[in-house]
């Protein structure tokens, strides 16, 4: 996968983890650029502020993100925790009760 939408993604994972801890405005920034994919320019006109603006409000709310997972850590374990059940799942053989537990454990954590 490419770098770039690798960190697409683990952006939207921390979001969808601590958007909570967000104010609704670093929400709605988030939101249009990393899900709705609006540019700057059109974020500007949406939220009625200046191209340079909306490029500061995104960086600091990824700032906000990353500075959250540095000090929680809920993204690393929940990674690691569906890591490790994927590898017990691998190695269970034919044990599907067991591989049913596993898959519910995955969604929850998921």
């Amino acid at each position: 996968m490419d770098r770039l939408i690798e960190e697409t993604v683990r952006l939207n994972d921390l979001f969808d983890i601590y958007k909570g801890l967000l104010t609704e405005k670093q929400n709605a920034y988030f939101s249009y650029y990393y899900r709705d994919d609006y540019s700057l320019s059109e974020i500007a006109e949406l939220m009625d502020v200046s191209r340079n603006a909306v490029h500061e409000q995104v960086k600091n709310v990824v700032e906000r993100l990353n500075h959250y997972e540095e000090i929680l850590g809920f993204y690393k374990r929940k990674r690691q925790t569906v890591q490790l059940l994927e590898t017990l799942n691998d190695r269970m053989g034919n044990q599907e009760e067991a591989k049913k537990i596993i898959e519910e454990i995955k969604k929850v954590v998921e």
